[in-house]
């Protein structure tokens, strides 16, 4: 065999190998896990279990849901960020990520060096509402009181240093007025206690309001999306509610060990993003999670994150905020 032969031959096993590579990532031992940083029952943990039967008949191979709890979600975060970056471990994260590099300063990794963007899933706004018995019917309404009476109103939201309580700090900085924060350890609790009118008013993602809206237990005042969403047409922004700028959205990713190879990214990544357009996922998607979709790709998300954590991380430093 001449050299030139060997050499074709060479580089013709070469490339079939790195074509192959997605698919030797997947094949190994043991199930591919999706790490949800949540228990179950929240969104996260939801839309993980919903893309998976989705994932595991595009890759070929098992797909578990793996719930690790704790610290904000970090210590799922930490758990991937430690794997190997073989394909094996994928991150699905909410919004709390790009909050916890500042309100928990002690995290064991670092969220932008330890792991890599794969993609956003998407977005959903928080929204604001009142018990039915409260007279507010719009922003103006709360902002107005909140003036007249200062601290006297109180929110609820799922805890310290969630979205919702950065969102209302920020707002009530701009606006000028001070209310008083009600953390709950979870948006069960948080909703319980707002529909038995126990506060004034409640602060929480889209998903978690909508039902109750949908049955007359609470009544939604705005909400933070740049713009309004389907299910709630109604429903006025901040931004028309007069602050420029001013946008607080909910949102769901997914991040792989840092040095996960391309291939390896771009498959799981196809395979998630077909998923997420099928329609009955699509569909679920909506309708119970309230998410605008945005699959961005890894860039797209890289540079989201970093904005995120960039606003976020300047109402927790600036007021002092602390976790639970």
């Amino acid at each position: 065999m001449t050299t030139k032969g060997f050499r074709r031959r060479d580089i013709v096993a070469g490339l079939g190998l790195v074509a192959a590579m997605p698919k030797m990532a997947f094949a190994q031992a043991g199930p591919v896990k999706l790490i949800a940083p949540f228990p179950p029952g929240g969104s996260v943990d939801a839309i993980s279990r919903l893309v998976q039967p989705g994932l595991q008949q595009r890759l070929g191979t098992s797909v578990i849901v793996e719930n690790r709890p704790g610290g904000s979600g970090s210590i799922g975060a930490n758990a991937v960020a430690k794997s190997a970056p073989d394909g094996m471990s994928w991150l699905v994260v909410f919004d709390t990520h790009a909050v916890n590099p500042t309100l928990l300063p002690n995290m064991p990794f670092d969220s932008v060096k330890d792991l890599d963007p794969v993609e956003l899933i998407g977005t959903a706004p928080m929204v604001l509402a009142c018990h039915p018995s409260r007279p507010f019917k719009t922003l103006a309404d709360v902002l107005a009181a909140a003036k007249a009476t200062p601290g006297k109103l109180t929110y609820a939201t799922i805890g310290n240093g969630s979205l919702g309580h950065l969102a209302m700090v920020l707002l009530g900085k701009r606006a000028g007025v001070e209310l008083t924060h009600v953390p709950y350890r979870g948006g069960g609790p948080a909703m319980n206690d707002a529909v038995g009118g126990h506060v004034d008013l409640i602060i929480g993602s889209a998903a978690l309001v909508a039902p109750q809206v949908a049955g007359g237990l609470i009544r939604p005042l705005v909400q933070t999306a740049a713009k309004r969403i389907s299910t709630m047409p109604d429903v006025p922004t901040v931004l028309e509610s007069g602050y420029e700028g001013f946008v607080a959205d909910a949102w769901w990713g997914v991040f792989a060990p840092a040095g996960t190879p391309k291939p390896v990214v771009d498959k799981f990544r196809a395979a998630l993003v077909e998923t997420i357009r099928d329609p009955a996922v699509n569909q679920r998607l909506v309708e119970q999670q309230q998410v605008t979709l945005a699959l961005t790709g890894p860039d797209g998300f890289r540079t989201f994150f970093a904005e995120q954590m960039k606003i976020w991380g300047a109402v927790v430093r600036d007021n002092a905020i602390k976790a639970d």
